[in-house]
């Protein structure tokens, strides 16, 4: 009997622990092959009249269950067939939660989507404060909903605007944040988590069957919300408004969340959980969650992929980071909190160094304040960072990021101050943005360690890391500095070194596709109104208040000089810059950002570039104009090998720029539309608009081979 998963122990105080231990992986998923076998654990466990409980719990050393099997989604032929799933999925809880006898989950770890469904079956739940513990309902991100029960008895626990907030955004709570909401019964450290449990299943406290008049604590306007008929008429039509705001309605799972719990608590539980297994079946089939699941097992698969394959990474300690600018100070951050690496920073001020320390001391406040950390551990973390104006304590370090201005002289001294300062292993990653790695490198004794490691600002919340080798750049470089890049939490892409290598290179021409409509009379508001309908998180015109209207101007002709003309940034653009007009850092771009509340354009701005407004619609022309340039250029750097395969590059433009991901990125959308359909398109706009349109050679290849770029 070794080989199942759940295996009964019967102790000698009366008691059973159910263990959960799926044989030959790191972690427990819930598989649709496992029910026979539960059904057959839950026919013992009622057979048995001597049990006074059950404490279910896993055999995995930190974690619960993370999850379903996604894996087993992919089988499904109809929507039919993943309804059933569900439908399964919510008997087995279902016959959990009508055990006579108290059933206590003891968690540990991750205890994520169905492993937290399970949780909420059992009739109460323990879970350790391990920093590991993490209790949530991510479906969402998978465009799918909680199908085996969870709308309806998560909101049963932590009530309904709770419930809501947890599933519309996928968020995990930590232990004392569970407590809190009610979502578990008890916290206790690991070491006696177990007994814990069975002491609250031995108390009689216990009430088992379905409870589903769970008393929960509600602020006064809270209970005005969920206990009255027009308040919940008001929290559901707020939900749905927000949600609609957010999702521009490309992605149909929120709106099916809302309807599942709404059902749930305004008809009966019977039909809340025919519509969970109905619309279940339906996202499962839906081509956003495709697209969403195909980008988790991409990202599944990169993170087992090393720099370069049979290469090992060489062991790392210490990372030093030179320059302590908003960049610096992230990079710092993640080192510290995500990779658990001790890092020094090197600045040419206090005033530097002060700065990259407020910038981890400040976001490591905010957790403390929301309970998401102790104060001890924010302590331990900060401990982490060091400063320095000199070289000192770099003897040790194992890798250095660059993160100073973009100046070819500059970090071409930092490369010889580093090889003098550290060992002759210390591999130097640059975080430049545009300029070539060769470059940076052509004066080094040891080009073999110098490499490009290209962060996303803001760092601590983007997720991809592009990393650029040179000619000279060797194997174990690269794969050291993918294992450092995965370690601070990053998904990291490997590209060729050349002029704004993938992500700022299929940038530019959508931006500047952008900056010419605008020049054409289109609206700023128009503008970006379509891309974010389009399924960008903010508009171009937007993005260059954000990120600095004076670094998309350093970036164009570096671009220009090694590409060719069509990145050549339009020259009105020039007078934004003359006139002061930086972005939002200086509060002066395309928007207004003194005493605002609502996004507003300066309308000074038309002016100054000598545009006439034109009175112009929300329009997928608008849109579709600027992503044709992108996709263009994403097929162009397939072509030329500066991304190793289409998933790259698709991962790349999600992660890094944004680019929708329920439409799988620039290759996946390509693949959608059809090859054929874009080049007649861009055909049609290179003799209307310009030759800047004229589709490359692998497109037009693809469109007439009508292949694919995933078969």
């Amino acid at each position: 009997m070794s080989n199942n998963t759940f295996t009964l122990k019967k102790q000698e105080n009366g008691l059973a622990h159910l263990i959960m231990d799926v044989h030959g992986e790191s972690m427990n998923t819930l598989k649709a092959e496992f029910a026979d076998e539960i059904a057959q654990v839950l026919q013992e466990i009622k057979a048995d009249t001597s049990l006074k409980g059950v404490i279910l719990l896993s055999g995995k050393p930190d974690s619960f269950v993370a999850g379903a099997d996604i894996n087993m989604l992919a089988s499904c032929q109809s929507a039919a067939q993943a309804t059933a799933l569900s439908r399964q999925g919510q008997m087995i809880f279902d016959q959990i939660a009508n055990l006579k006898i108290p059933v206590v989950a003891a968690i540990n770890g991750a205890c994520l989507g169905g492993g937290l469904e399970l949780a909420m079956a059992c009739h109460a739940r323990v879970c350790s404060d391990s920093e590991k513990t993490a209790l949530g309902l991510p479906e969402v991100q998978l465009g799918l909903l909680p199908g085996s029960g969870g709308t309806q008895r998560l909101p049963l626990l932590v009530g309904i605007q709770k419930a809501l907030d947890m599933m519309l955004t996928g968020k995990q709570l930590r232990a004392k944040q569970a407590l809190k909401a009610g979502l578990v019964d008890d916290v206790a450290p690991n070491s006696v988590l177990i007994s814990v449990a069975e002491k609250l299943a031995l108390s009689g406290k216990v009430k088992t069957g379905q409870q589903h008049k769970r008393e929960i604590k509600l602020s006064f306007v809270g209970k005005i919300l969920e206990r009255t008929a027009l308040g919940r008429k008001l929290l559901f039509n707020q939900a749905l408004k927000s949600v609609l705001a957010k999702t521009k309605g490309n992605y149909p799972s929120p709106v099916k969340i809302i309807d599942c719990v709404k059902v749930g608590i305004e008809q009966t539980l019977a039909k809340g959980y025919q519509t969970e297994a109905d619309h279940f079946g339906q996202l499962v089939m839906s081509p956003e969650s495709a697209q969403l699941r195909q980008i988790f097992f991409a990202t599944t698969d990169m993170k087992k992929e090393q720099g370069i394959e049979g290469v090992d990474a060489l062991p790392f300690a210490n990372v030093g980071v030179l320059g302590g600018g908003l960049m610096g100070g992230g990079i710092a951050f993640v080192t510290a909190t995500k990779a658990n690496l001790p890092v020094r920073i090197k600045d040419i001020s206090h005033k530097g160094i002060h700065h990259a320390l407020k910038y981890s001391f400040d976001l490591l406040n905010k957790k403390v304040k929301r309970r998401f950390i102790r104060k001890s551990e924010m302590q331990k973390q900060m401990a982490m960072i060091t400063g320095t104006l000199d070289y000192s304590g770099f003897k040790s370090v194992d890798v250095v990021i660059e993160a100073v201005f973009e100046d070819l002289s500059l970090k071409q001294s930092m490369v010889a101050d580093i090889e003098k300062n550290c060992k002759e292993t210390t591999i130097f990653a640059s975080n430049t943005s545009s300029l070539p790695i060769g470059k940076i490198a052509a004066k080094a004794e040891r080009p073999e360690n110098v490499i490009g490691l290209h962060y996303f600002s803001p760092v601590d919340k983007m997720p991809l890391a592009e990393i650029i080798a040179h000619e000279k750049t060797s194997d174990t470089t690269i794969s050291t500095t993918v294992a450092l890049a995965k370690k601070q939490g990053k998904t990291p892409i490997v590209v060729k070194d050349k002029a704004g290598f993938y992500v700022n290179r299929i940038l530019a021409p959508y931006m500047n596709e952008a900056a010419l409509l605008l020049l054409d009379g289109t609206p700023i508001e128009v503008l970006d109104k379509a891309l974010v309908k389009f399924g960008f998180p903010v508009g171009p015109m937007q993005l260059l208040d954000e990120v600095g209207i004076d670094i998309g101007s350093k970036i164009g002709p570096i671009l220009q000089a090694e590409l060719g003309d069509r990145f050549s940034p339009p020259p009105a653009f020039e007078k934004l810059i003359a006139d002061g007009r930086l972005g939002k850092k200086v509060k002066k771009g395309f928007y207004l950002y003194n005493n605002v509340k609502k996004k507003t354009v300066d309308e000074s701005v038309y002016a100054l570039l000598g545009v006439n407004k034109k009175q112009v619609a929300v329009s997928d022309d608008i849109s579709l104009r600027c992503v044709y340039m992108m996709l263009n250029e994403a097929v162009r750097c397939l072509d030329e090998g500066i991304i190793r395969n289409a998933r790259d590059g698709d991962i790349g433009a999600i992660f890094g720029i944004g680019f929708a991901p329920f439409l799988g990125g620039p290759f996946r959308y390509i693949d959608t539309v059809g090859a054929s359909q874009v080049v007649a398109k861009m055909n049609q706009w290179s003799k209307e608009l310009g030759e800047r349109f004229t589709p490359c050679g692998l497109l037009i290849k693809m469109a007439e081979e009508n292949r694919k770029f995933y078969d």
